[in-house]
C-alpha cells in the first residue's frame, strides 16, 4: 500500500531532511510526511502510496482536473480561469514554434488544453492515465491514451505536462521518455507548483500546492535546473503563472476552514505575486526545456 524511498527520486542520495507534515484535505485526511533532499533540493512525500494504491486518492468529485464538473464555488471559478489560462498557454507556444505542429499534452485530464490546440489547426495526441477524464477527453475528439506507447517513434514540436510531473512515480524516467519524442528543436514545457513561493510559505501544512498525497514531489526551482542536467535536457526560460497564487490560495483557505476563503485568498494571491515580481518565485512555474 504505501512504499518507503531510501533515496532521493533525483539524485539518489540517501539521506534526507524532515521537512514538513501535511494532511491530505481533499479525500483520505491522512498525514503524510514530507521530506528534502539535502543535496539537489528536491522536497518529496515520504512514506508514499505505491503506484498500485495511489488511484483511491484521486476518487473524489472535487478534483477537478478529472471531471468537467464546477460542482462548487471554487472548482467554478478555476474553470473561468482556465478558459483564459488556455489562450495564454497557446501563445506561449506560438512565441516557440510559429507554425502549426506536433503537440504531445502528458497528462491531458479531460483533454481541454489538448482540444484547443487541436482547433488552431494543430495535430495532437493525449496521454491520460485516469479513465473517468479520458473518456470526457475522448468525447471532444481527439485522441488520448492511458500511456505514452511503446510503439509511438513519433517526435513532437511541443510536449507541454501542466501540473503532472509532481504526479508520477517514475519521475526520471517520465522525463527521459518524453525527451526521445522532443523534434531536434522541439521543447518540453513543465509547470509545477512552487514551494518557494510566498504563499507556499504563508499556508505552510495548509498549503493546497502540496496536494499529499496525489503530489509526489514538490519541486523548487534548483531541484528542476538539477533534474534537467540528469535527463540531458537545457532550461531555457522560466515562466510565471500568475492565476495560480489566486486558486491556491483561495483553495488553502478552505482547507483552514476560513470563513472568508474567497477574499482571503484573493488578497494573499495578489501578495503573493507582488513578492514574487522581485523573487521570480511565483507560487506556480512553466520551465522551457530543449534537448
Amino acid at each position: 500500500m504505501y512504499e518507503k524511498l531510501e533515496q532521493c527520486p533525483v539524485c539518489q542520495y540517501t539521506s534526507h531532511d524532515n521537512y514538513l507534515i501535511c494532511d491530505d484535505h481533499s479525500v483520505s485526511k491522512e498525514s503524510f510526511a514530507l521530506v528534502r533532499c539535502p543535496r539537489c533540493h528536491t522536497i518529496y512525500t515520504n512514506p508514499r502510496p505505491s503506484k498500485e494504491h495511489i488511484h483511491t486518492y484521486y476518487q473524489s468529485n472535487d478534483y477537478i482536473s478529472h471531471t468537467s464538473q464546477a460542482n462548487n464555488l471554487i472548482n467554478f471559478a478555476y474553470k473561468l480561469a482556465r478558459t483564459y489560462t488556455l489562450r495564454w498557454k497557446f501563445n506561449i507556444i506560438r512565441q516557440l514554434h510559429s507554425k502549426p505542429g506536433r503537440l504531445l499534452d502528458f497528462g491531458a485530464g479531460t483533454g481541454d488544453f489538448q482540444h484547443y490546440v487541436q482547433r488552431k489547426k494543430w495535430s495532437t495526441i493525449g496521454v491520460e492515465p485516469n479513465e473517468s477524464a479520458r473518456s470526457i477527453a475522448i468525447s471532444k475528439n481527439i485522441q488520448v491514451f492511458p500511456q505514452l506507447s511503446k510503439d509511438n517513434k513519433s517526435e513532437y514540436d511541443i510536449i507541454t505536462a501542466w501540473h503532472v510531473l509532481e504526479h508520477v512515480h517514475e519521475l526520471k524516467d517520465t522525463i527521459r521518455k518524453l525527451r526521445k519524442r522532443l523534434a531536434p528543436h522541439g521543447h518540453l514545457l513543465i509547470a509545477v507548483p512552487n514551494p518557494h513561493s510566498y504563499d507556499a510559505q504563508h499556508y505552510e501544512s495548509f498549503w493546497a500546492g502540496y496536494d499529499v498525497p496525489r503530489h509526489l514531489y514538490h519541486f523548487p526551482p534548483e531541484s528542476i535546473q538539477n533534474i534537467a542536467q540528469r535527463t540531458k535536457l537545457q532550461l531555457k526560460r522560466t515562466l510565471p503563472m500568475k492565476l495560480d497564487a489566486y486558486y491556491v490560495s483561495i483553495l488553502s483557505e478552505k482547507y483552514r476552514q476560513s470563513s472568508t476563503a474567497i477574499l482571503s485568498g484573493l488578497q494573499t494571491g495578489w501578495r503573493s505575486n507582488q513578492h514574487a515580481a522581485k523573487s521570480q518565485q511565483y507560487s506556480s512555474l512553466i520551465y522551457v526545456l530543449t534537448k
